[in-house]
């Protein structure tokens, strides 16, 4: 460990001062719009212009047309820049996207992106303090705990003694992830006016919801309460605990903690040879998270193997630098489908699922929308539920709710991420236990009678509530379609399930049906020509008696096979 050189505070600033700067709350965007708040970033047409540039020569210095390997892949978003290391450690997550390969490859810079050097860490510190920074800190390791593409953690010495981490953010790191939020926010403006309702995804909503991420992650200030909040709700807890902060010396930028050391969680031989037991450890960390999101409302959001160690007995969480809210309201509904799931309910997983919309629910398919999650209960719901694959579940869910216009909260979208990240831990301690058998039985330990009870007055009172005021608007609209009935003025719009225009379809029937009557009659008056031998006649056959069963044939074989293409097109 490094002494920290003594140097003149005279003419210092803080750097968090001085990106305050700006009181603009929009930006010119590179195609149009603007991030709410980016002001502060001096983001421009011209900045984002050049960003886009440097991005397009770093990707010609890659062969893509050929492909990527899993190091050439790493080694590409190490060179762009946080944003796409960002991307890339959500990707590591994510293999049913990418093989396994890309993933282990991608899954490295989560700790191993290339750290800035001593001095450029001194001069850092020293921006954020309007204090020398021998007067803080007595020494800082040279080389880092860890270095990921926001920030990296050093292990320091106080000048009072004690032993801490320091959570140091990368210089410039907010303008860069900013300006290339800000590039992908627009594109994705550009992309939603050309698909328009053909994307299953809403673009703008997710670049949001990436915004407000990114501003969480950077201050670091928001991370310094995380963990004192995080600290109070387990500290009845014996088996979980995180570092203490140092709020005295937190910043915007910086993040001084109580440093702690421990086994890393997925270090399995390591964990055996201290004498734990795997079984016990996983199944307290899965049973603490269902703490965390069903009773707490406040869940760490990034429970990758980097950010878990056990030390003396106790599961540690290194990095709250993302963490996530539920409220009460959808930890019910949670609740819900949890126990949908462990019994097979599709009904009462529909159910979980539509409280969780944050839109409008008049637009939802109700038919269609139990006939997927009928299928994904019979492809997800037939094995045991310790053979349950949470992670492609969850998945299967997001998707299906997307498409079928089910619009679900940020906070619940992160959730899904985080418990497909904390399977993967899971697994590797308990491979034969289902996280949902845990939180089913952490849910029906904890459920304190009186609570529930509490709980389910409060719903039905908002239920009852939203009924009568309902009914109360009703009656004015019965009144107003009364009177345009007895008038002659009431119309009625059509709308039935696996079509969209169902009038033209009707219509569409009704010519079929014509046709057919037309060829019958053909059939039949043609036969009765023949009958009664009306001359002239070929080959036996009188010619008018031929012509209209030459016509009720190609009329019959057209009809027959617009049946048959109407029938595959509505098969794909």
């Amino acid at each position: 460990m490094s002494d920290v050189p003594a140097e003149a505070a005279e003419g210092r600033s803080r750097s968090g001062a001085g990106a305050q700067g700006g009181t603009h709350d929009e930006t010119i965007g590179l195609l149009g719009g603007g991030l709410k708040g980016a002001g502060r970033y001096r983001i421009s047409r011209a900045s984002k212009l050049a960003r886009l540039w440097e991005i397009l020569s770093i990707a010609s210095h890659y062969d893509l047309l050929r492909g990527l390997t899993p190091l050439t892949l790493r080694q590409l978003l190490e060179e762009l820049g946080p944003t796409f290391v960002k991307a890339g450690q959500i990707l590591s997550m994510r293999s049913e996207i990418l093989p396994q390969s890309f993933c282990e490859e991608l899954a490295k810079l989560r700790t191993s992106v290339e750290p800035m050097g001593r001095d450029l860490l001194l001069d850092t510190l020293r921006a954020e303090y309007d204090q020398p920074l021998e007067d803080i800190f007595d020494a800082i390791d040279d080389v880092p705990l860890g270095s990921a593409s926001v920030a990296q953690v050093h292990k320091a010495r106080l000048a009072s003694g004690e032993l801490v981490a320091v959570k140091v953010q990368r210089p410039h790191v907010q303008e860069i992830m900013a300006q290339d939020i800000s590039i992908m926010r627009s594109l994705a403006a550009r992309a939603a006016r050309v698909m328009g309702e053909e994307q299953f995804l809403d673009l703008q909503s997710v670049m949001d919801e990436l915004w407000q991420s990114f501003l969480e992650e950077t201050d670091f200030q928001v991370e310094a309460r995380s963990l004192e909040e995080f600290r109070r709700n387990n500290a009845d807890c014996r088996f979980v605990g995180s570092p203490r902060p140092i709020p005295r010396y937190c910043t915007e930028h910086v993040v001084v903690m109580e440093y702690m050391e421990g086994i890393p969680i997925d270090d399995v031989d390591a964990l055996r040879e201290a004498g734990y037991d795997l079984r016990e450890v996983g199944t307290k960390l899965v049973d603490n998270y269902a703490q965390q999101m069903l009773d707490d409302g406040f869940f760490h959001a990034d429970p990758h193997p980097g950010n878990l160690v056990v030390q003396k007995g106790k599961i540690i969480y290194l990095d709250l630098g993302i963490m996530g809210r539920l409220s009460s309201h959808d930890r019910l509904a949670l609740q819900e489908m949890v126990f949908a799931v462990a019994g097979h309910d599709v009904a009462r997983l529909k159910e979980g699922l539509l409280r969780f919309s944050v839109g409008e629910l008049g637009d939802v398919d109700h038919p269609h929308l139990l006939a997927d999650l009928d299928h994904i209960m019979d492809e997800f719901g037939t094995a045991d539920l310790s053979e349950l694959d949470v992670a492609a579940f969850i998945n299967a869910l997001i998707s299906m709710a997307r498409k079928d216009g089910v619009e679900l909260p940020g906070s619940v979208i992160m959730l899904g991420r985080s418990l497909v990240t904390l399977e993967g831990v899971a697994n590797a301690l308990i491979p034969d236990v289902s996280m949902v058998e845990i939180i089913r039985d952490h849910i029906r330990a904890h459920r304190d009678p009186v609570s529930q009870a509490r709980d389910d007055i409060r719903d039905f009172a908002q239920d009852a509530l939203k009924a009568t005021r309902g009914l109360v608007r009703a009656v004015p609209e019965a009144s107003e379609t009364l009177r345009m009935l007895t008038r002659g003025q009431l119309r009625m719009n059509l709308d039935l399930p696996g079509t969209t225009d169902p009038m033209s379809d009707i219509a569409h029937a009704a010519d079929r049906l014509t046709m057919g009557i037309v060829v019958a009659g053909l059939f039949i008056g043609s036969s009765v020509v023949y009958y009664a031998r009306i001359k002239p006649v070929i080959f036996g056959i009188p010619i008018i008696g031929l012509i209209g069963y030459l016509v009720a044939l190609v009329l019959g074989l057209w009809i027959v096979s617009q049946i048959i293409a109407e029938d595959r097109r509505r098969r794909r």
